[in-house]
């Protein structure tokens, strides 16, 4: 048997074993956002780097940013003109707890019809995870791996990845690599993997709306005084208009329009909106007028409400006049769309159309930019023919809706092109309760690449 023959055999003898030491690092909660958690995402990155140690992996190294640690490892004895090739993943995780509806404790695997349910489980350790047994496969089949290996693990992926761009300026040549892999998304069919082709951007605000200086009694002040909450909501009301495109002016002005050509592709995978009611439970589907679902999804940009607070939520009635009121509110962005710009324009808008009764503030706290990626380079038909191998089936392109700011990052800082090879599911539940993952997806990735790795050692200069 040829190199990838024999340790795709390797993966598939040691297929529940490679499932009991994911589990294993699903059950350490290292969630990024929480500070109570610092502890545990440190964890989380020495576990990775012993087990990275045990399969065979060198230079392993846990890095300290000024929050949460990144885990290096390299295996660099494919020969000097051997391709190297730069695995990109996370393994912090969204918050989760019982009281977000979950059936079974997050962090406390299930196993249900070959499905494992955990925080974590698809986004991301179980697709991050898929590579380092790879590596394994290899090393323990053959005893060497048909290109260089890099393995670059971050802990802050969930929280915008604050410290990775600085990273990525303070290491270029420990970082430097011919291609660099994401296994961070998914396709929306088992028997149909994806290849995702862009990624949207972020521009995570808040918008707070003041009052009175202190809370009232709605009694004896309402009627006179505008409640922040309500001035809060009939500002929101007025982001988008009858047809739900979102009025801040300026907003679509950097935004690439789709041609004909890029509307057919992305009709060929258009979503089946009768499987889409039923895996969210929503009446019928919203969005702008115009568009497709696939387009909105993937080829437009949004305007989100993640949250509202204000006054009393507590059990039982108080009547209070709130003092002030916040919105949670996110833009997902799309080429050229920059962050700083949209923030700068919903700010101005905010400003414009806030009632002179009270005052308004628009604060920034997260972004990133979208990324586009050539489907025609080496790099993405060698991701082409591995999941033709690999998976079974030859993979479609797609535009995706979340985004992974690192992608630019690592695009224009390393000089290297990034190919989005995804091996979870759009109904994993990430960032949701009872989040999931097929293990059999789990057991493809892991096929698929190991022919990756042997595609592009086989590609030509």
């Amino acid at each position: 048997m040829s190199s990838p023959d024999q340790a795709r055999a390797y993966a598939s003898t040691h297929a529940k074993t490679f499932e009991s030491e994911l589990i294993d690092l699903l059950k350490i909660p290292s969630i990024s956002a929480e500070s109570n958690h610092a502890e545990d995402v440190r964890r989380a990155a020495n576990w990775l780097a012993d087990q990275l140690r045990s399969i065979g992996a060198e230079h392993v190294s846990v890095m300290d940013t000024p929050r949460h640690p990144v885990v290096y490892a390299d295996w660099l004895h494919a020969g000097p003109v051997a391709r190297t090739v730069l695995i990109y993943g996370h393994y912090d995780v969204q918050p989760a707890s019982m009281a977000d509806n979950w059936t079974s404790d997050p962090f406390e695997p299930v196993i249900q019809d070959n499905v494992l349910y955990a925080r974590g489980a698809s986004d991301d350790k179980g697709q991050l995870f898929i590579h380092l047994k790879v590596l394994e496969s290899y090393l323990k089949a053959t005893g060497g791996v048909p290109v260089n290996i890099k393995f670059l693990l971050e802990g802050e992926e969930e929280i915008g990845s604050p410290n990775l761009t600085q990273f990525l300026k303070d290491h270029p040549d420990l970082l430097s690599a011919d291609v660099c892999v994401i296994s961070d998304s998914g396709s929306y069919d088992i028997d149909q993997p994806a290849i995702v082709t862009s990624v949207r951007g972020l521009a995570y605000m808040e918008v707070w709306v003041y009052g009175p200086s202190i809370d009232l009694h709605s009694g004896g002040y309402g009627g006179i005084v505008h409640n922040p909450a309500l001035a809060l909501t009939q500002i929101l009301s007025q982001m988008h208009d009858e047809n739900n495109h979102i009025r801040v002016p300026g907003f679509y002005d950097s935004v690439v329009p789709l041609n004909d050509e890029e509307r057919a592709r992305l009709a060929e995978t258009d979503l089946n909106e009768t499987k889409l009611l039923s895996e969210t439970g929503i009446p019928a589907t919203w969005g702008e007028h115009g568009f497709t679902l696939r387009e909105r999804l993937g080829a437009r940009p949004t305007l989100e409400i993640n949250g509202l607070y204000s006054g009393w939520t507590g059990e039982g009635s108080k009547t209070v006049l709130p003092a002030k009121a916040m919105a949670k509110v996110s833009c997902r962005l799309v080429a050229d769309q920059q962050p700083e710009a949209i923030y700068e324009l919903v700010k101005a808008y905010v400003a414009q159309i806030t009632p002179p009764t009270v005052r308004s503030e628009v604060r920034l706290l997260n972004r990133g930019e979208p990324a586009l990626i050539d489907s025609q380079s080496a790099e993405m038909q060698a991701a082409f023919r591995a999941y033709a191998q690999g998976w079974g089936r030859e993979p479609v392109f797609l535009r995706e809706g979340g985004s992974i700011p690192i992608v630019v990052d690592i695009q224009r800082l390393l000089h290297m092109p990034v190919i989005m090879m995804g091996y979870g599911l759009n109904s994993d539940g990430a960032h949701g309760p009872d989040e999931h993952y097929n293990l059999s997806m789990f057991h493809r990735g892991i096929q698929t690449a190991i022919c990756f790795l042997d595609e592009v050692s086989r590609m030509q200069d």
